[in-house]
Parts: structure tokens; C-alpha cells; sequence
């Protein structure tokens, strides 16, 4: 994919979607004219990972929008969880005028998306008033390291297994109870069983059928550890589609399912109980789709694969805040509970932060950090760019952990935000991947979240203090 697609080249991009479940720009006029299409929603992923953007008339977005283009306010860049505009963001201030941003379109990505009959999708690069990728943007610090990749002789294949936990409950009146007494999907642990899948299934397959039809290689569902706890896995691909799939499906699910008047949360630690994990499995490719982490004659791991290992755990520490990017993502890190602690390496071990999995065509590391409310832009960037370190610098990979890593004395990730904002802030590794620019952004974005929690008042605080204290 080009780093810049101008209106001269979009017509003649968009004639070859991702597959042909997607659409081009002519079949979408033709679905216009049909009545089939009304609504074109251009979409951009913000900094928390979620989908943003504008709902257009189908008409209009063929007239006008097409060839003349759409803007935002770049605020969307520097907003919290909330939508608040806090202040100290270098790309958006009263100083600066709020100004926009433009959305440059990705034809590539036209998308039915079948649980919203009449619609179709498109996701967009942000770009500023100069033509260029604003440097913060998640899609445009994924494409940078994809490109990195590439003049190195590389492509990036990449899968995400994002779990989640499903509610009887609607989201108003989960709101409404403050979030409280919510009924899970199933009342007890239901790994790979069998009959607690099927007690979601309407809701798992209605997710599972839509994504098919929205461009993606459907797999499986599974039941998981907490109550109402599931995860659907997609077929590995492409980094930037893998990514572009990634956040349409969590927009999707959580549309699907409050359609059913259900709910369904990605937070990385909703309870007591186990945790929603995002697991990545990662490896390289050459340009023409050889095995590049695999020594076929020998039947081991190459140099490049130990040395793109020992890149992503030399970065994981620093670059925590792109694999935990909220105060809620470090409670998951608990002993013993398959979400790691330790900054180890083993072959098939869960409890190192990477695990080795495969051989042959299918060797790939499985980077444990990540949980479902990872951004995966972030975190694929951070784990590409910190991997291509280690190759550019020949890294040496630490002896491979044997036994039960919670136990050991390797290096463990950070506990809090506030230890992986200090390590991020402070990283020259960071600096050096991305940019001073894109580190400071992100370090005011920590602040901005470690703030407002530091100011809240939480259940915790009333249940001992109330009465107690």
C-alpha cells in the first residue's frame, strides 16, 4: 500500500480491494444507485483505539466527499477517554487554533457492514494542512515501521487474539447501575466448553457472520476463563489489515450485541476473575513471501527470528504504555494468572511475557503483554519497531526461560502506568523508533489519564473509609 494515495491514484487503488468481499469504488456507485447503500461512514482510529469519523450521504459522499476530500477537528488526536479537551497537547490547543485535519481516504478498505443494513465503511489516514501524516496518528506509526520493514526486506504477518466479556446486561443499564450487578453471559468458566459457547452463540455467530461479510477470514469462537468471558480469532494477515480488522471488529461486536440488548467490555481487568488478554502472534516474511524466522535445511530458529526476539523484550519494558495503554490494563498483570510478569522468552511456555510457538512456515512469536483494550496500531508498531532494533543491531538473545517464569528473576513488567509513563518518557530506545514528537505525546497522554484517576473518588476509598475511618 502506498504511504500517500492522491486523487489521480484512487480510483485505480480502490479496483483492487483487500478481497472480494470488499468493495471498489465502482461497485460502491453501483450499490448507490441500486438503493442498496445510503450511508458512507469515514472512520479514523484515535489514540484510545477507537473508531471516529462521520456518517455521510451515500449520494453526497459519491458527488462531493470522493474527489474533494474530508476534514476533523485535529482535537480528535489529543482528547481523553471522555472526549475532554485537556490541555498541553503540542498538535491541538486554544493556541493553536483547534484547526483540522484531513481524512485521507484508504479505497482499499470499503466495507459492508452487514449488521447496519444500507452502510459501508472506509478507514482513513489522517493528514495535516501540509499533505504530510500527522507522526501521531496510530495508523500512520504503524505504516512508518511497515515501510521501515519493507526498505529492510521484510513484510509483517500479524494475528490478534482479542478477548472480551459478554453481559446479559444492556450498556444503559449498565450505565444507569453504575456497573454494578451485571449478569454475565455465563455463570461459570466455560474454556473451550462446548455448552457455554452455545449459550452466546446467537450472539458469537451473529459477530462471526458479520465480519465475514465486512472482509475478514473468520476462524473461531471459544469460551474462556471468566464468567461471560469469549474470544473469536481471525486469520493472521498484513499488519495494517490485521489492524484495520482489528478495531472494525470491536466496533461491530459492541454494536451487535447492543442490538440484542447485551453488552459486551474489552477492559483489560474488568473484575476480580481473569483478565481479557490480546494476545499478537507476529513473524517476518521476505518481499516474496520466503520464510525468513525458519532455517529449513537445519530445522531451527534463523538469526534474524533470535534477534528480532531479543529486540521486542530489549523495548517491552520502555514501550509498555503502546501494550497497556490504560490505568485498568496493569491490574491484569497478576501472578499466576497467564498474564505475564516476567520480560522472558520460552518455547511454548505461557509464562513468559514472549512465547514461541511453530515451526517451519508457521514459526511466530506470541507476544503475552497486550490486553483487549489494546490499541493495536500502537502495539503492532511497538513490537515491529523494536523487533527490526534488534536486527538492525545483530541483539543477542538472553538464554531461553525454562520452568515457571512468575518464579524467576528476570526483568517484570511495569505494575502501574505511572512506572511504564517514567520508562517511556525517559527511553531512548522510544526516541529513537519514533520520534521525540510521538514520545511526548504519548507521555502527556498518560499524564492526562493518571491525573483524572488520581483525583477520583473510587469504591475502594468509600468501602474503607466510610464508616471505618
Amino acid at each position: 500500500m502506498d504511504m500517500d494515495l492522491g486523487m489521480d491514484d484512487m480510483n485505480a487503488s480502490a479496483k483492487h480491494p483487500r478481497n472480494d468481499r470488499m468493495l471498489t469504488v465502482d461497485q460502491l456507485r453501483q450499490r448507490v444507485l441500486d438503493q442498496e447503500i445510503d450511508t458512507v461512514v469515514l472512520a479514523f482510529t484515535d489514540m484510545q483505539g477507537r473508531l471516529q469519523g462521520k456518517l455521510n450521504h451515500a449520494q453526497f459522499f459519491l458527488d462531493a466527499i470522493l474527489d474533494e476530500g474530508a476534514e476533523g477537528c485535529n482535537y480528535l488526536l489529543a482528547v481523553d477517554t471522555e472526549m475532554n479537551t485537556p490541555a498541553g497537547y503540542a498538535i491541538s490547543s486554544w493556541e493553536a487554533g483547534y484547526g483540522d485535519m484531513s481524512f485521507d481516504m484508504d479505497l482499499d478498505t470499503i466495507r459492508l457492514m452487514p449488521h447496519n443494513p444500507g452502510q459501508v465503511m472506509i478507514q482513513c489516514d489522517l493528514v495535516g494542512h501540509d499533505g504530510q501524516p500527522i507522526p501521531m496518528s496510530p495508523r500512520a506509526m504503524l505504516r512508518r515501521q511497515l515501510e521501515r520493514a519493507k526498505d529492510m526486506g521484510f513484510t509483517m504477518m500479524t494475528g490478534t487474539e482479542l478477548e472480551f466479556c459478554v453481559y446479559n446486561t444492556s450498556y444503559e443499564d449498565a450505565w444507569d447501575s453504575d456497573y454494578r450487578n451485571l449478569e454475565p453471559a455465563n455463570k461459570y468458566n466455560v474454556d473451550y466448553n462446548l455448552l457455554g459457547s452455545q449459550r452466546v452463540e446467537p450472539l458469537l455467530r451473529e459477530i462471526r457472520n458479520a465480519m465475514y461479510a465486512a472482509g475478514m477470514t473468520v476462524e473461531n469462537a471459544k469460551g474462556e476463563c471468566n464468567f461471560g468471558q469469549h474470544e473469536i480469532a481471525f486469520r493472521f494477515d498484513d499488519g495494517m489489515v490485521t489492524a484495520d480488522n482489528h478495531v472494525v471488529y470491536k466496533l461491530s461486536s459492541k454494536q451487535i450485541a447492543h442490538q440484542q440488548g447485551k453488552s459486551i467490555t474489552f477492559m483489560a481487568k474488568p473484575n476480580d476473575r481473569e483478565g481479557s488478554s490480546c494476545h499478537i502472534h507476529m513473524s517476518l516474511r521476505g518481499l516474496d513471501g520466503e520464510m525468513v524466522f525458519w532455517d529449513r535445511e537445519t530445522g531451527t530458529r534463523t538469526a534474524v527470528y533470535e534477534q528480532f526476539i531479543a529486540g521486542v523484550l530489549k523495548g517491552m519494558r520502555e514501550l509498555a504504555i503502546f501494550y497497556a495503554p490504560n490505568i485498568n490494563s496493569y491490574k491484569r498483570f497478576v501472578r499466576g494468572s497467564f498474564a505475564p510478569t516476567a520480560v522472558a522468552w520460552g518455547v511454548d511456555n505461557r509464562s513468559c511475557a514472549v512465547r514461541l510457538v511453530g515451526s517451519g512456515s508457521s514459526a511466530r512469536m506470541e507476544n503475552r503483554l497486550p490486553g483487549g483494550d489494546v490499541n493495536p496500531y500502537l502495539a503492532l508498531s511497538a513490537m515491529l519497531a523494536s523487533g527490526l532494533y534488534g536486527i538492525e543491531n545483530k541483539l543477542e538473545l538472553e538464554p531461553m526461560m525454562e520452568g515457571n517464569a512468575y518464579e524467576s528473576d528476570a526483568p517484570v513488567v511495569p505494575s502501574t502506568m505511572r512506572e511504564a509513563r517514567n520508562l517511556l518518557e525517559s527511553s531512548t530506545l522510544a526516541r529513537e523508533l519514533f520520534g521525540s514528537d510521538v514520545v511526548d505525546h504519548y507521555v502527556h497522554y498518560a499524564d492526562v489519564e493518571l491525573a483524572a484517576f488520581d483525583s477520583a473518588i473510587t469504591d475502594w476509598e468509600l468501602r474503607r473509609g466510610f464508616e471505618r475511618l
